[in-house]
């Protein structure tokens, strides 16, 4: 079988806009209603939400790799890249949250800017700075061996993608990130449609693949850029949350796409994607603004136990805790006595603070007892 960079029309995307008319106006029109949502936002909420959007997607871009990095580290690294700490506040250990936080702030703060083999080597360099394991850090793979996606056990691994050989990859990479610019707004080849070149791009970087790790974490950045720069700022849209509560449905749609370079069930399948990315955006909005609310009603009531269980309880967003929040979980986290928290838990549910967890059986739980966005 051959692969799409095989084929005689490499990197002539053909697709019918016609076929996918109906899900692109959808697309459209939920990121222009999140991004209502978000220029509605005061300063400081705006804020919030947006450091809010990034650690998220830092964590799930990094969780489709298979990396789980601590939120507490990647929420802290973003507020280090945007000056936002005290001294106190500034250490964090991982160099993976440390890295994946630059990419995301940069990205955020270049989208602007055309794509360079500079920006591209810089982000993966800030990905793997600190790695013993990576050969090649911020320039493209070397390798003579061929570039595999694989899955399954040693014994019956299955190739899904083999990429260009290492010897191709500056001669590639040069042609994309000309098609990039290009396509820009104002450029010579301009897609009009952010939707479609984001997806385009995507697909494009990812059958390159030009590095030895990270290629997914970068592909993902270079589509919000695509994003960003048809919208006029940054799009803070969840991509990468979506992609990893849906991971087999976006390889599957991946790997059938790199099978020829006529892409327009990949664009179908990418604009639906972006497009309940936007809804999971717009949700998350509307959990912000519950949440300072919540807090503008409540802060002066809690003690300091209350504030850091509550606030722990809100990191988990818009989903909620995880089976509630109980006598065992606020001592754990409070590091106080059961005595305590359970009469902590009580104040709380007298206050209102707190709801009964239906169906908690034997051992009681509770949830937040957040109000609707418009009360």
């Amino acid at each position: 079988m051959k692969y799409n960079w095989q084929l005689k029309d490499w990197t002539h995307f053909r697709y019918d806009l016609a076929e996918i008319q109906e899900s692109l106006l959808d697309c459209v029109s939920k990121i222009g209603l999140f991004a209502g949502g978000l220029a509605a936002l005061g300063v400081d909420v705006k804020q919030e939400s947006i450091i809010h959007f990034m650690v998220a997607e830092a964590l799930k871009t990094s969780a489709i790799e298979g990396e789980v990095l601590s939120r507490e580290d990647v929420f802290s690294s973003i507020r280090n890249q945007f000056g936002l700490n005290d001294e106190k506040s500034k250490d964090v250990k991982d160099y993976r949250a440390v890295g994946i936080s630059r990419v995301m702030v940069d990205a955020y703060n270049s989208f602007e800017k055309p794509l360079s083999k500079r920006q591209l080597n810089e982000w993966h360099a800030m990905l793997f700075k600190e790695s013993v394991y990576m050969g090649c850090i911020g320039e493209y793979r070397k390798h003579a061996e061929p570039m595999q996606v694989v899955a399954g056990p040693i014994e019956k691994r299955k190739v899904h993608f083999e990429a260009p050989p290492s010897s191709s990859v500056a001669k590639e990479m040069s042609a994309f990130i000309k098609w990039f610019n290009d396509t820009a707004p104002g450029g010579v080849s301009e897609i009009k449609i952010a939707p479609v070149r984001a997806g385009i791009a995507h697909l494009y970087f990812e059958s390159i693949h030009p590095y030895e790790d990270g290629n997914g974490r970068i592909g993902r950045a270079i589509a919000e850029k695509a994003l960003a720069q048809g919208l006029g700022r940054p799009a803070l849209l969840c991509i990468s949350q979506e992609i990893e509560a849906h991971r087999k449905l976006y390889y599957s749609a991946l790997q059938e796409a790199q099978k020829s370079n006529e892409i327009t069930e990949w664009l179908r399948y990418f604009i639906e994607m972006l497009t309940a990315a936007s809804i999971r955006s717009s949700n998350q909005i509307e959990f912000i603004v519950r949440k300072s609310k919540f807090f503008d009603r409540f802060a002066a009531k809690l003690n300091a136990r209350q504030k850091k269980v509550i606030s722990r309880m809100l990191e988990e967003g818009a989903d909620g805790f995880e089976g509630g929040i109980n006598a065992r979980k606020y001592g754990s986290i409070s590091k106080c006595s059961k005595a305590t928290a359970t009469r902590d838990l009580t104040e709380m549910l007298e206050m209102k603070v707190l709801k009964l967890r239906p169906g908690g059986g034997r051992s009681v739980s509770y949830d937040l007892a957040l109000a609707s966005p418009c009360s």
